[in-house]
């Protein structure tokens, strides 16, 4: 293998690939980057067991190819030695003694190989007929699932985001059994019907690579596994093998109190109020509903007490209160982030919602917390 390649082009290449190396791994072979030099250009993968990323450089981006070959780097020091050298044009060589050399007109760098055999062979195969979705759709879905989802190893069915697909319904639901976030939207009709769990922490990775630019993303499911296709980039995933459990009961059709409030004038009482919270384990605050006034109050006796009123724009029901946590609402809150937020209430220890006003594709429930 011997080429010339610009710096930022392959720098960015290695920001995809090198999501999938990870330095805790104890097998060697896992925390290195596969190149690929082709006649089509150049192949670049990783993988830590979990996932696994393939990305491409057309061999129009590539400024000469003098031989082709393969070669597994550690993902570290490769990406750290292109990532310091100056945006110009760089040369990786593979020469005798299992090394390659990594050089620009002024610098020089010697990098050991580990054996090409050794590197895991990569199943990136693909169905005829993927799920198709905007790249901001699925990231804004991520993005308003994962902070509901567990982070305890002791319940593995819930450390993921559920996909279910029915036709041309896509359900997505994120739960740690006190939290609860729900996503439903139409897709175009492929006649698929998936139920599956995805790991949150994978699909995190997965949105770090995801530009901003307008685009398609191809979601490819298998019985073990999901593939992402997108751009000149393919990112796989390891499903949980895990039921996810059914939350439709948790979510009522009818409710005895209902409120609606100023989104930021709620954010902004339960921000403050959870500054006297910050040594409580659950955060806990108190919501009291008297006529047309929200009062938010904290009271630790060993710091103080805070209240704040807000005024509800709409009410329906008596007056009650009911505690929960703040980290939960504030996380609640910032998944919604619109004008107007309704509070929907059956109870002071039944869960409760929080929903947009104008945009019924998304719920997020709270499970209240018992004071008495």
């Amino acid at each position: 293998m011997n080429f010339y390649i610009k710096q930022n082009i392959l720098l960015e290449h290695l920001n995809y690939v090198i999501k999938g190396v990870s330095s805790k791994n104890l097998i060697p072979i896992l925390n290195c980057i596969k190149f690929e030099l082709t006649e089509d250009g150049l192949y670049l993968y990783s993988t830590d067991s979990e996932i696994s990323i393939k990305t491409f450089i057309d061999k129009k981006d590539i400024n000469n190819i003098d031989s082709l070959g393969t070669i597994v780097v550690s993902g570290k020091y490769i990406y750290d030695i292109i990532k310091k050298l100056p945006n110009s044009e760089i040369r990786i060589e593979e020469v005798n003694n299992n090394k390659i050399i990594i050089s620009t007109s002024s610098t020089e760098f010697s990098l050991n190989c580990n054996e090409v055999s050794d590197f895991p062979n990569l199943e990136l195969d693909t169905v005829e007929n993927p799920i198709i979705l905007d790249k901001k759709v699925l990231k804004d879905i991520i993005n308003q699932i994962s902070f509901a989802t567990s982070n305890q190893e002791s319940r593995p069915n819930l450390t993921g985001i559920n996909f279910i697909i029915s036709n041309d319904i896509l359900e997505c639901t994120g739960t740690d059994s006190y939290r609860l976030s729900k996503k439903i939207l139409s897709i175009p009709t492929n006649n698929n019907e998936s139920n599956i769990i995805i790991p949150t922490r994978c699909l995190l990775e997965l949105i770090k690579i995801i530009n901003d630019n307008e685009g398609k993303i191809e979601m490819h499911i298998f019985s073990n596994k999901v593939l992402f296709k997108f751009d000149d980039i393919i990112f796989m995933t390891r499903l949980i093998n895990s039921t996810f459990p059914d939350t439709s009961k948790l979510i009522s059709n009818e409710f005895i109190n209902e409120i609606e409030v100023s989104y930021k004038e709620l954010y902004n009482a339960i921000d403050r109020a959870s500054l006297f919270s910050v040594n409580d384990d659950k955060n806990t605050i108190l919501c009291e509903v008297n006529e047309k006034n929200i009062k938010i109050s904290s009271n630790i006796p060993e710091i103080g007490k805070v209240e704040e009123v807000i005024f509800a724009d709409n009410k329906t029901g008596d007056d009650f209160r009911i505690s929960f946590s703040s980290k939960f609402m504030v996380d609640a809150l910032k998944a919604l982030s619109c004008e107007k937020v309704v509070l929907k209430f059956n109870g002071e220890l039944k869960p409760f919602l929080i929903k947009n006003p104008s945009d019924d594709s998304i719920t997020e429930l709270i499970v209240p917390i018992r004071t008495y």
